[in-house]
């Protein structure tokens, strides 16, 4: 076995209910790793995104937006992705909108390299974009309350809160992006670095995708783990809540995306080179 192999793989992902699910059993050590060692290192989506543009770990969770940015150092991996299926991240307000009252709009966005706001500026491709780190997780409400921005584009747990937050939906990314296409939305994706080489390369996916397949089948005992972290608000840690998300984003397309939603990526960039928002195609090159 090489020394490169011998190394150990640095794994980057969120703090969120459905990264904390697909990479538990490497972390807890729940399965042969095959002799690989990973290190662990949570952050928001926005950090993550530049941790991959620096090509600063070996795997990555980013937005599918940030890979035209990455694609010459990272391969995209067959699995670990969200997506969403006629549903995605929200834009929400304090008073009644629609997509077509978002042009000009200061919004609330995760940050400018995610897919939702990729997304987004396809529905409306004059609204201000005001980055607003997703942790802490009220941080996006405050800036509402505050008048800091005028409306929020809400991604992971946050699309599911909303309401009893008096807010109203004016958009829904997911629904938009079916009815414009007839596919579902790919949202995030863990990617893999080029320099690992092709064999290392194969031997990592194959234990990220035993890691997932883990959790899938020991559902019931992660919602519990996922529910005793402390995520920085007492809603994040409703069981409810957890698996009413994990169906949504840690699920079959986790386990192996299908083909319609990897079409679905290259649509997205086809879509947004056609609007101006990439200035080149992106190769889409997926790892074992």
């Amino acid at each position: 076995m090489s020394d490169i192999a011998l190394a150990p793989i640095s794994l980057a992902y969120s703090v969120d209910a459905d990264d904390a699910f697909m990479f538990h059993a490497l972390r807890a050590g729940a399965l042969d790793a095959g002799g690989l060692t990973f290190t662990h290192r949570r952050d928001h989506t926005a950090a993550l995104n530049r941790l991959a543009m620096a090509g600063a770990a070996d795997v990555v969770a980013v937005s599918l937006g940030v890979y035209p940015a990455i694609a010459d150092r990272y391969q995209l991996l067959p699995h670990g992705a969200s997506v969403g299926r006629g549903y995605g991240p929200v834009v929400v307000a304090p008073r009644p909108l629609g997509p077509g009252d978002l042009d000009g709009l200061r919004i609330g966005i995760p940050g400018a390299t995610t897919t939702a706001w990729l997304v987004l500026r396809l529905i409306a491709p004059r609204a201000l974009g005001v980055e607003i780190p997703i942790a802490p997780f009220n941080r996006i409400f405050e800036a509402l309350t505050a008048g800091e921005i005028d409306a929020a584009l809400l991604i992971h747990e946050g699309r599911l809160l909303y309401r009893e937050r008096g807010l109203h939906l004016a958009a829904d990314l997911g629904v938009f992006w079916l009815e414009r296409t007839g596919l579902p939305l790919p949202l995030g994706v863990n990617v893999i670095r080029r320099g690992l080489g092709a064999p290392l390369v194969a031997r990592v996916s194959g234990i990220l995708r035993q890691s997932i397949a883990w959790a899938l089948a020991h559902r019931p005992e992660m919602i519990a783990l996922i529910a005793a972290e402390d995520r920085g608000d007492k809603a994040l840690s409703d069981t409810a809540l957890i698996d009413h998300y994990l169906s949504l984003y840690a699920n079959d397309d986790t386990a192996a995306l299908a083909d319609d939603a990897r079409r679905a990526v290259e649509v997205l960039f086809a879509e947004a080179r056609g609007a101006g928002l990439l200035a080149a195609e992106t190769p889409v090159d997926w790892a074992p």
